[in-house]
């Protein structure tokens, strides 16, 4: 089973890239991709596609910023037949710091639910691994997701990879980080059943994503937990999600 962990769902005009439901759907068959999780600030955008599509899961966006953020995130998390698995948080574009006492009540509540939350890492300056262990040290219960585990730059890669290796409750995603061995070090160091695989489409391509992982010296079932199994565990506990129709 393959599980994308990090999917994109509509428009993003400031990136020039775009996908729908089928998109997502036609790309998945393409790439073998069993189930994705999939996020876009307009949650109701999300919840649609999510409740109509086989396969697709979403995750809150929940920018703590907005006054409504936590009762939102808790209607879409506790409404009947929910499909929302976790929280994405952007710190970046939306304007606040990782560890902002705005966010503490979203990181509360998904620990009461044991959802993770995915928050994107890698630029400056709200987004540096040192900002967001903050939080991940204030709040050792919750489980928290380095989305593109320090992304372009080898010192926040290298950071990403240290901060999951200080804090148990950290996974490492691997979407849009360029460097293939960074993922066998990550598995290496932090271990086989922290690391996820990601493609962050539309931006990155499943294509160039997932050869990263086969090639990057992740073997056997190390290789089957980073591209499924881990994230089967951590949005799903022990259900198995259901899968895009072939």
């Amino acid at each position: 089973m393959i599980i994308d962990s990090h999917m994109h769902a509509g428009e993003f005009p400031m990136f020039n890239v775009g996908i729908d439901g089928d998109g997502l759907v036609a790309l998945m068959r393409d790439h073998g991709i069993d189930t994705g999780l999939i996020f876009h600030p307009d949650n109701d955008l999300v919840r649609r596609i999510v409740s109509s599509t086989p396969g697709l899961y979403g995750l809150v966006w929940a920018n703590p910023r907005d006054p409504g953020a936590v009762a939102t995130t808790r209607r879409l998390l506790d409404e009947p037949g929910s499909r929302f698995r976790g929280v994405k948080l952007h710190p970046l574009l939306d304007g606040y710091h990782p560890d902002d006492p705005a966010v503490h009540p979203v990181v509360e509540l998904l620990i009461e639910r044991d959802l993770p939350a995915l928050i994107h890492c890698g630029h400056p300056i709200f987004t540096l691994p040192w900002s967001i262990e903050e939080l991940i040290v204030r709040f050792p219960a919750a489980r928290v997701i380095l989305g593109h585990m320090g992304h372009g730059n080898i010192v926040y890669i290298n950071a990403a990879i240290d901060v999951a290796a200080r804090n148990p409750n950290v996974y490492l995603e691997t979407s849009g980080m360029p460097m293939h061995t960074k993922i066998r070090e990550a598995v290496e160091r932090v271990g086989a059943d922290r690391v996820l695989y990601g493609s962050d489409a539309p931006f990155h391509h499943p294509t160039v994503e997932l050869s990263k992982a086969r090639v990057s010296g992740v073997e056997g079932e190390d290789l089957s937990r980073v591209l499924g199994e881990n994230g089967r565990r951590l949005f799903f506990r022990d259900a198995m999600p259901d899968t895009v129709a072939a």
